[in-house]
């Protein structure tokens, strides 16, 4: 389910366009789909996992339309407001390269997939919006990914994924509860640091 929500998120943002905060979310999903669809269909290493690349697309397609402060501080929950601010920036660092190696794994899989991208419901004055798209897949059933968004001084920013019903923040949230009622917070960040570096040493060398 992880790897689905991921995917979709890889082939439907991408940062150069988002920049542009005065076009509607869905037709900035809509206009950069094809764009981030071409990359990876015409990148045979993208495609076969060249570890530099792949995090590269990531970082700079998709990385930077997402709200990692606002995502990380709903997946902590209510021990967000007990966090120093030292231990908040450690959070959201953690999470966010917790998503790039995740990203990076899901990036590979991309086969010829297509998005939808439903029109939406945003008035002027509005700052929040859900983006709806269905990933379609050739022998399988459509998967729905709902974009939840916010309007912010540099764009439109992600701050969560529900595909199918599962959301990404609630996703973690029970896992990070568990860790913060083992170890505090600090706890949370250690187990997170631990588990990127060892996915870090587990990933094979880009090839040339």
């Amino acid at each position: 389910m992880m790897k689905k929500l991921l995917m979709g998120a890889l082939l439907a943002l991408s940062a150069t366009a988002f920049a542009q905060d005065n076009v509607a979310p869905d037709e900035l999903v809509r206009r950069t789909t094809n764009d981030v669809l071409t990359i990876i269909k015409n990148d045979k290493d993208l495609q076969s996992g060249d570890t530099r690349k792949v995090v590269q697309l990531a970082e700079e397609k998709v990385l930077p339309n997402f709200d990692f402060a606002r995502m990380t501080q709903l997946a902590v929950g209510k021990s967000w407001r007990e966090a120093s601010d030292a231990q908040k920036q450690a959070l959201t660092k953690e999470f966010r390269t917790l998503l790039v190696r995740t990203y990076s794994t899901s990036l590979t899989q991309y086969r010829n997939q297509t998005i939808d991208v439903k029109p939406a419901k945003v008035a002027a004055a509005d700052t929040e919006t859900v983006v709806k798209t269905l990933i379609n897949q050739t022998g399988g059933q459509p998967i729905p990914i709902d974009y939840s968004m916010e309007k912010t001084a540099t764009g439109w920013k992600a701050y969560d994924i529900v595909v199918d019903g599962v959301s990404l923040v609630t996703n973690y949230r029970s896992s990070f509860a568990d860790e913060i009622r083992k170890g505090g917070v600090d706890g949370l960040v250690k187990t997170l640091t631990e588990r990127n570096a060892k996915s870090a040493e587990a990933k094979p060398a880009a090839k040339k």
